[in-house]
């Protein structure tokens, strides 16, 4: 039997540094949902893009966060399976305490070129976005929660890692599944068999595959992502967010369409 499933598009703010992503979330929400013959919910109401330190950001968010929280709250409580367009990494903060404290037993397998594994007194950029992983694990609190285990983390696709974090994850000893052409046979040892929750960050991929905000040499082909959907089908699938996907290269420019991403994540998504 199918599991009840619920397409989310997150339109709030995120810690913004433009205005780009949560075109791209509806995007990629929308066509999701019309895959799945739903309608989404959408959660929070656009706003325009200011940069700003992640305290501020922060406190901008907060009502659309909380909305996301509770909604997630209520997703993952009722045992439906989660399928989110999140605009920005940084919406995790709300999602993943929900998760924790819903299904302990998640492997959440965190695809993204960064670790977001920083604090607000570690961080050198200030942005929220670096802080995202970081809040659910407890090592700031953002005012969303906490209470997921570093012993649930895999981490896929990271290249840009700061000392901090590096040293972090080799305290904790997180798996850290690099880029390469075995990428999947090496995240499905990873994960052995747990029920999976998959971030994605969609600056994982090699740079020139889809619009993102940082671009980071060395990352995942579509093919590789797909690969590493496949292995995750042998686990159960509790959920997924997407987030960073830009609905254009540049400001102004003509829209992109998410088809060949969300086409790489049909082996785990076909069956839902």
């Amino acid at each position: 039997m199918k599991k009840n499933v619920i397409y989310t598009i997150y339109q709030g703010c995120a810690g913004d540094h433009n205005d780009l992503a949560r075109p791209g979330a509806r995007a990629v929400g929308t066509l999701l949902a019309q895959r799945g013959g739903e309608t989404p919910v959408i959660i929070g109401s656009p706003a325009a893009a200011t940069p700003m330190g992640w305290r501020e950001a922060l406190r901008v968010a907060l009502p659309d966060l909380q909305a996301m929280r509770a909604h997630a709250d209520l997703l993952f409580r009722s045992g439906a399976v989660s399928v989110a367009a999140t605009s920005r990494c940084a919406v995790s903060l709300a999602t993943l305490p929900a998760l924790a404290q819903h299904r302990p037993d998640a492997c959440v397998v965190w695809f993204d070129a960064h670790g977001d594994l920083n604090t607000p007194e570690s961080s050198t950029s200030g942005f929220l976005g670096g802080l995202a992983l970081a809040g659910p694990t407890g090592l700031w609190a953002s005012g969303l929660g906490s209470g997921l285990r570093f012993a649930q983390l895999v981490l896929v696709g990271q290249r840009d890692l700061d000392p901090f974090e590096q040293a972090l994850i080799a305290r904790h000893q997180i798996p850290v599944i690099a880029p390469g052409p075995d990428v999947a046979v090496r995240l499905e040892a990873a994960v052995a068999g747990r029920p999976v929750y998959l971030h994605l960050d969609c600056d994982v991929l090699e740079p020139g595959i889809v619009p993102t905000d940082y671009r980071v040499d060395g990352g995942l082909t579509l093919a590789q992502l797909s690969a590493c959907c496949a292995a995750l089908t042998r686990s159960e699938f509790i959920g997924i967010e997407i987030a960073e996907f830009q609905h254009v290269w540049q400001p102004g420019g003509t829209p992109v369409s998410p088809g060949p991403l969300t086409e790489a994540l049909m082996p785990l998504l076909r069956d839902v």
